[in-house]
């Protein structure tokens, strides 16, 4: 009980000081990691001069010489390609595909079994965490909420939290995200479980980085990320990814302040996933994918409500 209150005070206060503007504040500059591949192609460059060789030959020997005759008019020089230096001077560790390992997931606290991915040296949740923090009611879900309240959008897409439940705010699980909120610069202790079943955590900007550069970069990760299904079309072109390492990332959608002031938007269109990295006492990492746009990681205001994919401790 004592932690409810904890856990519903937060939250609480997190709404009042949301409600102070009814605005979503401006995206955050926030330097992005990317990776691209680039292929060095080497050149030749050949320049040939004309010659002419006299040749003398006798019964008892045999000699040849040659003459180079310079003449601006006889030169040839011949390029065989273009030099691309890359910008980088590491390679990006992109992962085959064929080597996934799919595997699954119990959650000890309500017995849900998730679907499991191993990406090189990483294994993510590939569904997100439908789990009740703290309470599953239709009108208050202490911090996190299903998609316009409807019990078969958790059951579809999981939950949305805001920032503090994601983080695990009340320290119910682990100590290391405890107090952790909108207008609060907590410093977290890295790894932060957060809301995450025991034996995962919240993933941090950089282990975000690392899934998009195991997957060629965030150019193409949008696609081989994205589930096969449920992209909405644009422009009559459809925006279904190809989910080629089955992290199957679903268009959730999202929560403005939170689903208390049910705007909820993104549906079809957006997957945005919490991370554990805090930039200050309002803003915190995100993965975003959107069926137009592709990938983003940066960072945004701790009150909206996102889905949560936990990656495994090392």
């Amino acid at each position: 009980m004592n932690k409810f209150v904890f856990c519903a005070s937060v939250c609480i206060s997190f709404f009042l000081a949301a409600c102070g503007d009814d605005s979503s504040p401006a995206k955050p500059s926030l330097n992005e990691s990317s990776s691209s591949i680039v292929k060095s192609s080497s050149s030749t460059t050949t320049k040939k001069s004309s010659s002419s060789s006299s040749v003398k030959s006798s019964s008892s020997a045999k000699s040849s010489s040659s003459s180079k005759t310079s003449s601006s008019s006889k030169k040839v020089e011949q390029s065989s390609s273009s030099v691309i230096k890359s910008s980088s001077s590491v390679k990006p560790n992109i992962v085959d595909p064929s080597t996934v390992v799919i595997g699954s997931l119990t959650d000890s606290r309500d017995g849900q079994t998730y679907k499991t991915v191993t990406i090189g040296t990483q294994t993510w949740m590939a569904e997100n965490l439908n789990y009740a923090y703290l309470l599953s009611t239709e009108e208050l879900d202490s911090c996190s909420y299903c998609y316009w309240n409807k019990t078969s959008n958790c059951e579809k897409y999981g939950r949305l939290y805001m920032w503090s439940a994601a983080m695990d705010s009340a320290g119910i699980f682990s100590t290391n995200g405890k107090g952790c909120g909108f207008e609060t610069t907590c410093s977290p202790t890295y790894p932060v479980r957060g809301v995450c079943p025991s034996g995962w955590h919240l993933p941090t900007t950089a282990e975000f980085d690392s899934l998009l550069v195991a997957v060629g970069g965030e150019r193409d990760a949008d696609s081989k990320l994205q589930s096969t299904s449920g992209w909405d079309d644009y422009d009559g072109k459809k925006r279904n990814g190809t989910d080629d390492y089955s992290f199957s990332a679903l268009p959730a959608g999202y929560s403005l302040y939170g689903g208390s002031f049910e705007d909820y938007h993104g549906e079809n269109t957006d997957a945005v996933f919490w991370g554990a990295t805090e930039y200050g006492g309002v803003l915190a990492s995100r993965l975003k994918l959107n069926h137009v746009n592709g990938v983003s990681l940066y960072s945004y205001v701790k009150v909206d409500a996102y889905s949560v994919r936990c990656v495994k401790d090392l």
